[in-house]
């Protein structure tokens, strides 16, 4: 995948996560809660773009974050 998009997706995944008030650990707890293996360090990373995305985790985090696919891939 293209750098720039990972990257640009990450940016929306943090702005959405700041906007429900979570930090990267508590994002990273819910998703642990809800079966998916994330912890905080690769929340960050997906953040900057550093690790790509899996469907899962992305029906996962958009649930979470009560997000819109568009809010994540716009």
């Amino acid at each position: 995948m293209n750098f720039e998009i990972e990257k640009r997706i990450g940016q929306n995944i943090k702005a959405l996560r700041e906007k429900a008030g979570l930090t990267q650990e508590g994002l990273a707890v819910k998703l642990q809660l809800s079966g998916c293996d994330l912890t905080r360090s690769a929340v960050a990373k997906i953040e900057v773009g550093q690790r790509h995305l899996y469907p899962d985790e992305i029906i996962l985090i958009k649930q979470i974050l009560q997000a819109n696919y568009e809010d994540i891939f716009e």
